[in-house]
């Protein structure tokens, strides 16, 4: 509504300036000419406000929904300046009616979309009777801490039946390539499952967890897409040890500067459930890396 009458307000001025504008470039070659007032400042006063309730009904049937047969309520509201307590109890019934609505048309289908991209998987009655409960306060048997814990946990449950159901083959295929893979003579494994090979062992330093590493690498699917490559930017990176995905970290901290080994990343090492941009959920990782340095900080005077 601010907005409107700002709006309004701010058409009116630039007519008004609009029209100075023209008077001024028509005078510009006459003689001054005296201003006049066309009218009282009354009449002014009148008239402006009503410029300003231009496009209103619009406002009130589009914006905030009301029907515009009901003019004479709407003008007993406006003339009326203050609350008495039954419009206060009115307004609040209007504002459960339009929460009410939000809740049906929004927050209800959104809150099952959350479960399982569908608007069908929950109980609508009981999501509605739930949420009136939990802001009234009645039927609490449980606190809303633990009510939050309990949607929490199965929200989680849900999101892992749901990523298995749609990514479960990614798993599946990166488990039966890592236990093909372990079979291989080059290729070492260790009690957390990460594999590795050691394509040239350096003689340098062992990074720490603390440390600060430069590095090449390039990355790959088990399917031989490539998803990344530092060696094609032809631009090493450097990044804190414990900053990156575990597989990443524990083969690390084994590696001496100058080596460079292929490691096999289980996704419980990698990026697991999750998405990361051309990697998809639970998949196994196959990079190769080169340890080029260990950063040292510089040595303050």
């Amino acid at each position: 509504m601010k907005k409107f009458i700002l709006f309004a307000l701010c058409a009116c001025i630039s007519l008004g300036m609009s029209a100075a504008k023209k008077n001024t470039k028509k005078n510009k070659s006459k003689q001054p000419v005296e201003v006049v007032d066309t009218v009282s400042v009354d009449t002014f006063s009148y008239f402006f406000g009503r410029a300003n309730s231009n496009g209103l009904k619009g406002y009130l049937a589009q914006r905030m929904g009301i029907d515009t047969t009901y003019v004479a309520d709407f003008l007993k509201g406006f003339e009326q300046m203050t609350l008495t307590e039954a419009d206060k109890k009115e307004k609040a019934r209007l504002a459960g009616i339009e929460i009410r609505q939000q809740v049906e048309q929004q927050v209800y289908p959104g809150a099952s979309k959350q479960v399982n991209d569908s608007t069908d998987i929950l109980n609508k009655t009981l999501f509605l009777k739930g949420f009136r409960d939990g802001f009234s306060g009645e039927n609490a048997t449980v606190s809303m801490d633990s009510t939050q814990k309990l949607v929490k946990k199965q929200m989680e449950y849900y999101h892992r039946v749901n990523m298995e159901k749609k990514y479960g083959a990614n798993r599946i295929a990166g488990e039966e390539f890592l236990k093909a893979n372990a079979k291989k003579d080059s290729v070492k494994v260790t009690p957390s499952g990460l594999q590795y090979k050691i394509l040239t062992q350096g003689t340098g330093e062992i990074p720490t967890k603390e440390a600060k590493v430069k590095v090449n690498y390039e990355g790959h699917l088990i399917d031989g897409t490539e998803f990344d490559s530092s060696y094609k930017r032809n631009k090493p990176v450097t990044f804190p040890v414990a900053q990156v995905i575990a597989g990443w970290t524990e083969a690390l901290c084994m590696m001496p500067v100058g080596s460079k080994w292929m490691l096999y990343v289980p996704q419980e090492l990698a990026y697991k459930d999750k998405e990361q941009s051309k990697i998809p959920p639970f998949s196994c990782l196959i990079f190769t890396v080169e340890l080029l340095e260990i950063e040292k900080e510089a040595t303050k005077n």
